[in-house]
């Protein structure tokens, strides 16, 4: 591979991204089911590339590149650390918080447990030649993203699953498509029910969530500049330090700490320094430089030349192969994350149930971005307090990385029961938490009584009027 393929290759990647975005901003369709336009290009680059038609001059390396940009997406997140301040106190808040929490945990447990389970016990005798690890791959595409499921998948191909890596991103694309149409599906049903209390008519939505494409009244800055222009660049600045990061990590990975200890993920260790490097010097005058919104946008760059990349580069021939257990696998993904909104949404959310059902719907179907959108739809300026409350609960990243660490090795070695009954147990575990501190709500008798329950400190006559909310009606507009 010369320096000119990976030219060529982000040319072609980015061509179809400037396509996709044009396609998102004068195609009804799209805007209507919010399709991010880094997925219309993966669509693209998929049957124009290598696969199908072979008009786009990709290199063969296209393939090789979700699992570099994991890197530094990983060292970003690690690098912006965590809001360690408190939005509000009282007993009630805590109750709140904590029960979000356990809620968004017992949403996890079941795309891990459920999964790995039904492979070891179901999947794998139905396909004898199915690998183990088929079960996680789910939860890597659905609650991880193509970022994840592209390390998941550079993980298993380290063990000898090649194939893994198309799968979790077919997994990951599966995922943000169910998500994007079952949320709205979800959020017309809920209008009608009334279990949305601040929901807005998709009319009213304004054409930035829509197009993509930001007015000039709403615009706002990408980030400060913390270094003069004189000096350096503060782009290339915040650009060096996550490479500093991301290229020390790998090499750390691969020269030193490979002859003590296989198959750490780069990613996770690269995470890991990005954290140890903010804990250290977040409250130094070094740190007071480093601007998170500009390393944000670096990262979410990065993620949207991935799923081009990723989509772009998935083997026709191994979906076909693996069409029935995926078939499968996909079903039981949808039902899972609905249990997430029913029952659980509702059994462990008491104000605003469904406003932080739907947006953990969203977000465990790929990306959390996907949240954002259906959640700015029923709550457009944020009044149920999800997105502080999920800002709140970090807890849930470093399960995550765990799992997604030693989940992969668990399973080539045949601990995957082991990893599958212990993450069950983690479930159960956040259920009985809730119980605990009285953050299960099954007295209220809704939705499935048909009667809304009234909220503290709030009379029947307060209530706002939740506007009909219609799909078909958008469509049409």
């Amino acid at each position: 591979m010369s320096i000119y393929d990976l030219l060529l290759d982000f040319g072609c990647a980015s061509i179809l991204i400037l396509i996709g975005q044009f396609l998102r901003s004068k195609i009804r369709f799209f805007q209507n089911f919010f399709v991010p336009a880094s997925l219309i290009a993966g669509f693209l680059g998929l049957f124009l590339g290598p696969k199908f038609l072979n008009i786009m001059p990709f290199s063969g390396n296209i393939g090789s590149y979700a699992g570099a940009f994991i890197i530094v997406i990983f060292t970003a997140v690690g690098v912006n650390g965590f809001d360690i301040e408190k939005s509000g106190g009282g007993k009630e808040t805590v109750k709140r918080l904590i029960g979000y929490e356990m809620f968004r945990q017992v949403g996890f447990a079941l795309q891990i447990a459920v999964p790995i389970l039904i492979t070891i016990l179901v999947l794998c005798r139905i396909w004898p030649n199915l690998n183990p690890g088929f079960g996680i791959l789910l939860a890597s595409g659905f609650d991880g993203g193509h970022g994840t499921a592209a390390a998941v998948g550079k993980t298993f191909a380290g063990y000898g699953w090649e194939q893994a890596t198309d799968l979790a991103i077919t997994f990951a694309t599966v995922g943000i498509l169910v998500g994007i149409f079952g949320g709205l599906i979800l959020i017309k049903l809920a209008t009608k029910k009334g279990w949305t209390n601040y929901a807005k008519d998709f009319s009213q939505l304004n054409s930035d969530l829509r197009t993509g494409l930001v007015a000039k009244e709403r615009r706002t800055p990408l980030g400060m500049e913390t270094i003069s222009s004189v000096s350096l660049d503060t782009l290339c600045f915040h650009m060096s330090l996550l490479m500093v990061i991301a290229g020390g990590a790998y090499l750390l990975n691969q020269r030193v700490l490979s002859h003590f200890v296989k198959n750490i993920p780069d990613f996770t260790l690269a995470y890991l320094i990005g954290l140890l490097f903010f804990i250290l010097f977040h409250k130094t005058p070094l740190y007071s430089y480093v601007d998170t919104r500009v390393n944000t946008r670096i990262s979410g760059m990065f993620t949207d030349y991935l799923v081009c990349f990723a989509v772009a580069s998935i083997n026709p021939t191994v979906l076909v192969e693996y069409a029935g257990p995926m078939i499968v696998m996909c079903l039981i993904g949808l039902v899972l994350v609905t249990l997430v909104v029913l029952p659980f949404g509702y059994l462990m959310n008491r104000e605003n149930w469904f406003e932080h059902a739907v947006f953990c719907f969203g977000y465990l179907t790929g990306v959390f971005a996907i949240g954002f959108v259906l959640l700015r739809i029923v709550d457009p300026e944020n009044k149920s307090l999800t997105v502080d409350d999920t800002a709140m609960t970090p807890f849930m990243g470093f399960v995550e990385m765990f799992i997604w660490s030693a989940g992969p090795a668990m399973l080539v070695n045949g601990q995957g029961m082991q990893l599958a009954l212990g993450t069950a147990i983690f479930g159960a575990v956040s259920i009985g938490v809730s119980f605990l501190i009285h953050a299960w709500y099954p007295a209220k008798k809704y939705p499935l009584s048909g009667r809304k329950p009234k909220m503290s400190g709030q009379d029947d006559s307060e209530r706002e009027t939740v506007p009909d909310l219609s799909v078909q009606s958008s469509i049409a507009k």
